[in-house]
């Protein structure tokens, strides 16, 4: 277990390496994209933006101390509070940490521009966004982008990882896809496809996120034609005011 506040991670007996229960940080990552969700969904549809503002600032504090020394991230300490009487499913710390970094400096530009200057733009909820997918991945697949990152810059690869992958040379016949399954899969992924198109084109805009995306998938020449209706709009509107 872990000696001292400057030791990152748990020194298991059968573990070469310095190991985090993976389970606690699936948890916590759970955790942190439901509550990341709703509150991005309460500041695109309502306006309401406080949620957001409380979120992010908690967000780039838990990833310093996960960086830090992830025993005292307040998010990890509730994700073991559900998961305490589940058996440890341990990974390497090192990766961990690489990962958790790349979580803190995605954090950085959010904290400042949408928690002490609230200057919100597509680009910058893409991000928030970018940022709950990565939360979803390692909550739901156990997925960590950062750690894949680090296999590919770093000489010495991970250890420890979720699952046994680093290892997998061959996937159980339960691993695999028949044909009747990868057409399944295929289909499936083409329809959910299909139903965000649909969302998003097909669908009035009722939020000024939802016009800002369509606004920037737009051609040049329908751009120009939305603001010519807009600029009409707006001389009917004054005149109708010096009618009156």
């Amino acid at each position: 277990m872990q000696k001292s506040f400057f030791q990152y991670g748990h020194k298991v007996p059968e573990y070469e390496v310095l190991v985090l229960n993976e389970r606690e940080a699936r948890a916590s990552a759970g955790i942190l994209f439901l509550i990341g969700l709703l509150s991005l969904l309460n500041a695109l549809m309502i306006g309401n933006i406080i949620a957001t503002k409380y979120f992010l600032a908690f967000f780039t504090f838990d990833f310093l101390i996960r960086v830090i020394n992830p025993s005292y991230s307040p998010s990890m300490l509730v994700g073991r509070l559900f998961i305490q009487n589940q058996k440890p499913e341990y990974v390497g710390a090192l990766q961990k940490r690489f990962a958790w970094s790349v979580g803190f400096f995605l954090s950085l530009p959010m904290f400042y521009y949408l928690v002490l200057h609230w200057e919100p733009s597509m680009w910058k909820i893409m991000v928030c966004m970018f940022c709950l997918v990565l939360l979803f991945l390692e909550a739901a697949f156990s997925f960590c982008l950062g750690c894949w990152i680090y296999n590919i810059l770093m000489p010495e690869k991970s250890k420890n990882c979720p699952g046994g992958s680093c290892g997998l040379t061959f996937k159980d016949r339960v691993q695999q896809f028949d044909l009747s399954q990868k057409i399944i899969v295929a289909s499936t992924i083409i329809l959910l496809s299909y139903g965000v198109y649909a969302y998003l084109y097909h669908t009035p805009n009722r939020t000024n996120f939802g016009e800002a995306i369509a606004y920037n998938f737009m051609s040049e020449e329908k751009k120009e034609k939305e603001k010519e209706i807009q600029y009409q709009r707006d001389l009917a509107e004054f005149e109708e005011e010096d009618l009156e």
